[in-house]
């Protein structure tokens, strides 16, 4: 079994952030139940975009409470697409956090960018440790896709928004 899992989402919304939210493998059912307490009648996920502010506000206070270990990937413009701009950003997921191994990486699901995905995260793992793994799923179906959602609206937002998640982003790379 894999000592950490990693939920992985992006944004676009004022520059191209990967953000990854490492969790202990021992933590993971405490947090997703957290999430779950999270969701509205017939709501399937948790999605920043389309919560009202006071919500937003609970969302960032339980993921405060679960305390992952968030680091937040930055690709620039010397990064001509977004399609450049997450490859780079996958690639320094893999070199960070999964050359040890024990490491498995949930990725939020974008049907268009599967193949390219696993592309990518196959060459970026060559002769890498055998125990890194990864997926693609939906949010809907794992929850804890919502911490790296959340953590990206909020430091997308910048000012209160972006303090409030300051205590579990350890770090943010420029790729």
């Amino acid at each position: 079994m894999p000592k950490r899992r990693v939920f992985i989402d992006e944004t676009k919304a004022r520059e191209y952030l990967l953000v990854a939210a490492i969790i202990p493998s021992h933590g993971t059912d405490r947090a997703r139940q957290a999430m779950r307490t999270l969701l509205l009648r017939g709501q399937p996920r948790v999605h920043m975009k389309k919560e009202s502010d006071s919500r937003r506000r609970k969302v960032l206070s339980v993921i405060a409470e679960i305390q992952p270990l968030v680091v937040i990937y930055r690709a620039g413009a010397p990064h001509r697409t977004d399609l450049i701009r997450r490859e780079k950003c996958l690639r320094a997921i893999a070199r960070d956090l999964l050359a040890d191994g024990e490491t498995h990486l949930f990725i939020e699901t974008d049907e268009t960018l599967i193949r390219r995905d696993r592309q990518c995260l196959v060459d970026a793992l060559h002769g890498a440790a055998p125990t890194a793994t990864y997926e693609h799923r939906t949010a809907a179906a794992e929850p804890l896709l919502s911490i790296p959602d959340a953590v990206a609206w909020a430091w997308a937002r910048g000012g209160d928004w972006r303090r409030r998640i300051e205590g579990v982003v350890h770090t943010a790379v420029d790729v």
